[in-house]
């Protein structure tokens, strides 16, 4: 019995140190939120619909995008469908998008004589012009810009880059929040009824502990493509030789035009430059001659052809299919037609095969249509998740007040988890920066609510 009661402050120091480090946890975890929630209720909607874009742009685009195939159906060449956008639409061809199928229509970007960048969409089996968009101007690319904030600005793209990294720290803090310690409900059941905060507080648990890691998933996968981080270890990654990795020959003449600059290409060919062709006495040898030499090197159907403009410019092939194991880019020389570069997924550095599988399975394409409804459900639980928290606080916040957890009594609890902190905003400098305003409105919203003197 005396070894029990010397014992007693022993056990009420840990019992005020558990308390302490739930409140700092939970402090933190209610800062990270409040930064997060609004930006993953947005990514979430604009992701969840840009998971189906092929499905909801056939729909929306079906005039321009659809053909009807006749059973035996021969093609025509891709010279007379670029003669056919060009005589509707006057200018310069610069890209010839194959069919990815046999219902669908290809696609010519025709750089106008007023400057103008269209998508004219051809019938390949008679080379009639269905119509024309600007380029890049479908619903689903001004979803995708949505969903990279490109709209509105780099201000904009830094803090969904600040919000994926504060996301990591909100599933982190979560998963503590979370963890069972004695409670019968709200680890893998939701307690009570809707009028009741435990019961929006027992689904966010529910649902948190459901989807945190595909959160942090996501998050990590989208960093790549981040404004700062991501552009940071992509130069890093692949900024040397060209941008092309070891063992890819890159002995030709480079023109320092990126391949990036003439359309959409994977991560790790951001850094890419184009070669060039040596001028020859003989005439080029044209596009349809450029197109049957992809078809031989068997590019997945659905390549953009990249046509040459100038006399030193080489046809370029690129596709990058559902399958990431699928992409390639080929470089050919304009009048020998012979390859100057082929590079495809297997010639990418390890950081590059594994960023590349992680972004296809972060774009719903890898594994299919289980790979696009596992993500819907995960945004949807993301939604389910943001308004669960903003009615728990609702519920909970005193009057007048916001209603951020209390600080720990014991302050020395914070070092740890600061310190933690820290090692991410090292890692990720835009989260770093931001941290530090955090802990600043931190020290603000405690003088604030420090009683004034009587």
């Amino acid at each position: 019995m005396s070894d029990l009661i010397l014992d007693r402050p022993g056990r009420a120091a840990r019992a005020a140190s558990s308390v302490d480090l739930y409140r700092a946890v939970w402090r933190w975890h209610f800062y990270a939120g409040l930064f997060v929630l609004p930006f993953l209720v947005s990514l979430s909607i604009t992701g969840g619909l840009y998971l189906f874009r092929d499905e909801i742009d056939a729909i929306v685009h079906a005039d321009v995008k659809r053909v009807d195939a006749a059973e035996g159906a021969t093609p025509t060449s891709p010279s007379e469908m670029v003669a056919a956008a060009l005589a509707a639409h006057p200018g310069t061809a610069v890209k010839y998008t194959d069919p990815v199928d046999a219902g669908t229509s290809a696609e010519i970007t025709v750089r106008t004589d007023a400057g103008e960048r269209l998508a004219v969409y051809v019938n390949p089996y008679d080379a009639s012009v269905l119509g024309a968009l600007p380029d890049r101007g479908t619903i689903m690319w001004t979803i995708r810009q949505l969903h990279s904030l490109k709209f509105f600005g780099p201000v904009a793209r830094g803090a969904v880059e600040i919000a994926a990294g504060w996301s990591i720290l909100l599933v982190a803090t979560g998963i503590f929040l979370w963890w069972p310690r004695g409670q019968n409900g709200g680890v893998v059941s939701v307690r009570g009824t809707p009028a009741r905060r435990v019961f929006w507080r027992d689904t966010h648990a529910v649902t948190g502990i459901a989807v945190g890691g595909f959160l942090v998933f996501l998050a990590v996968t989208g960093m790549p493509w981040s404004q700062v981080w991501g552009g940071q270890v992509n130069q890093w990654a692949n900024g040397s030789n060209f941008g092309y990795p070891s063992g890819v020959r890159t002995d030709v003449p480079m023109s320092g035009v990126k391949l990036s600059q003439s359309g959409p290409t994977s991560w790790s060919m951001e850094q890419a430059t184009v070669p060039t062709s040596a001028p020859a006495p003989q005439a080029p040898i044209g596009l349809d001659a450029a197109v049957g030499q992809f078809e031989t090197l068997g590019l997945h159907h659905g390549f953009a052809l990249n046509i040459p403009t100038t006399a030193t410019g080489v046809y370029t092939g690129s596709v990058y299919p559902d399958d990431a194991a699928e992409q390639r880019v080929v470089h050919l020389d304009q009048y020998t037609g012979k390859p100057l570069i082929d590079m495809g997924y297997a010639d990418y550095g390890p950081l590059g095969r594994a960023l590349e599988w992680g972004i296809s399975v972060h774009l719903g394409q890898q594994f299919g249509l289980a790979n696009q409804i596992v993500l819907l459900l995960v945004c949807v639980g993301n939604v389910v998740l943001a308004v669960s928290a903003g009615v728990m606080w609702w519920k909970r916040r005193p009057s007048r007040s916001m209603g951020v957890p209390p600080m720990p009594k014991d302050r020395r609890v914070l070092r740890g988890l600061l310190v933690c902190l820290a090692i991410g905003g090292i890692l990720f400098p835009l989260v770093g920066a931001s941290l530090v305003v955090m802990l600043a409105i931190d020290f603000l919203v405690r003088r604030l609510a420090r009683p004034l003197p009587a």
